[in-house]
């Protein structure tokens, strides 16, 4: 993917992940198929990091690209 991706929240619901983007599009993948993710408590999910290419959680040493959500998206 060429386009920069800016994205301004991250959530968990029903055992996904999901991203928003400025402009409004939501994507979201399956929390289980990132275990450390997915096994992780809220505290340790909720403490996450945002660069201009993904989210970085710094206690449970994960990251995942924004580009992966439209490589590899349920929406």
């Amino acid at each position: 993917m060429d386009k920069e991706i800016s994205v301004k929240s991250v959530w968990f619901q029903d055992e996904c992940i999901f991203i928003q983007t400025t402009s409004g599009e939501e994507r979201s993948q399956p929390l289980k198929w990132f275990p450390k993710l997915f096994n992780g408590s809220l505290a340790e999910r909720q403490k996450l990091e945002l660069s201009p290419f993904g989210i970085h959680w710094p206690d449970l040493d994960e990251d995942l690209s924004f580009e992966g959500f439209y490589t590899y998206s349920k929406l």
